[in-house]
């Protein structure tokens, strides 16, 4: 089942990409997903948003490295490739890269994630935070090809006023 953020967002979408609803793609869980126009031998690249309220005392690599420990528990081979702090006081942040061998729609794919994490903190109460989790995932082969349109994606990212988009 579709999830909703635990704050709002706004964003914009990369330039081809379309959203689709979660639960019709095969994505539970997540908040939104956007679709690239063209897959990759069969799989198609996707940016998924999802979050939740952690009010708790774990830092951002521990959440990332949970978020590894999940995806192992499909069944999937996960490699962390690449992991670096980003962002600032304000908004910290974290990015990493995984190499992902699963089985996705009866077919084994080589897959690539880059995974940001982004905390945002309640201005008035900085023990309340919400930390958002964005993902590109795409076949190894496409990687390079779609990493731009989500870095131009991540770079818009910002607390929204309204519902999130």
């Amino acid at each position: 089942m579709a999830t909703t953020l635990p704050v709002p967002i706004e964003f914009e979408m990369p330039e081809g990409w379309h959203a689709a609803p979660p639960d019709e793609v095969g994505a539970p869980g997540t908040a939104f997903i956007a679709l690239h126009p063209r897959p990759d031998a069969g799989f198609t690249a996707n940016i998924t948003i999802d979050g939740e309220y952690r009010p708790d005392a774990a830092t951002l690599p521990e959440i990332a490295d949970g978020s590894v420990a999940r995806l192992r528990e499909t069944g999937a081979s996960v490699e962390l490739t690449d992991r670096r702090e980003m962002g600032s006081a304000e908004v910290p942040g974290l990015i990493q890269k995984l190499a992902v061998s699963a089985t996705v729609g009866g077919a084994p794919r080589d897959l690539v994630q880059t995974q940001v994490y982004l905390s945002l903190l309640d201005v008035t109460d900085p023990r309340e935070r919400a930390v958002i989790r964005l993902v590109l995932t795409s076949t190894a082969t496409q990687h390079r090809v779609v990493l731009g349109d989500f870095e131009d994606f991540v770079r818009t990212v910002r607390p929204g006023t309204g519902a999130a988009s």
